[in-house]
């Protein structure tokens, strides 16, 4: 655990931190002044650069290098993204739209084959026209005896 002590200045110099005066609850009181003094003379692009100064060269050198890559990283993994994106999609408008167009309408041929085939069964049943699946033809008689 650390102990905080405060030591009282005895010798009476004047020193460039010390407050004018003694109270401890005044020096706050003064630098929340300061402070308010300040953040309204200054941009938040002030303060950001004047923090330029705080962080040594070579750990500004990192970060701006590993923020780079990072940018460099993002801007080519989403050009491949969207290379493969424009490819997917073309690949399935010049291909697969026709293949769907195609296999619908041959869904339909299947499907008028069907009820034509069905016509004909129900026409066999009643009896009305005679009809050979084998031969896929309609026998030719006279219907009217002559």
């Amino acid at each position: 655990m650390v102990k905080v002590e405060i030591v009282e200045d005895k010798e009476g110099h004047a020193s460039p931190y010390a407050s004018p005066s003694s109270s401890r609850t005044s020096s706050t009181e003064s630098l929340s002044s300061i402070s308010s003094e300040l953040s309204a003379d200054e941009t938040f692009y002030d303060r950001l650069t004047a923090l330029v100064d705080i962080i040594p060269p070579t750990a500004r050198h990192n970060i701006t290098s590993k923020v780079s890559k990072t940018a460099s990283f993002v801007k080519k993994t989403g050009k491949v993204i969207g290379n493969v994106v424009w490819i997917v999609t073309t690949s399935a408008l010049l291909v697969g739209l026709p293949l769907a167009l195609s296999l619908e309408d041959e869904a339909k041929i299947v499907a008028q084959e069907k009820e034509l085939m069905a016509q004909q069964q129900g026409a066999q049943h009643v009896g009305l026209i005679p009809f050979s699946p084998l031969t896929n033809t309609y026998p030719v008689t006279d219907l009217h005896p002559p």
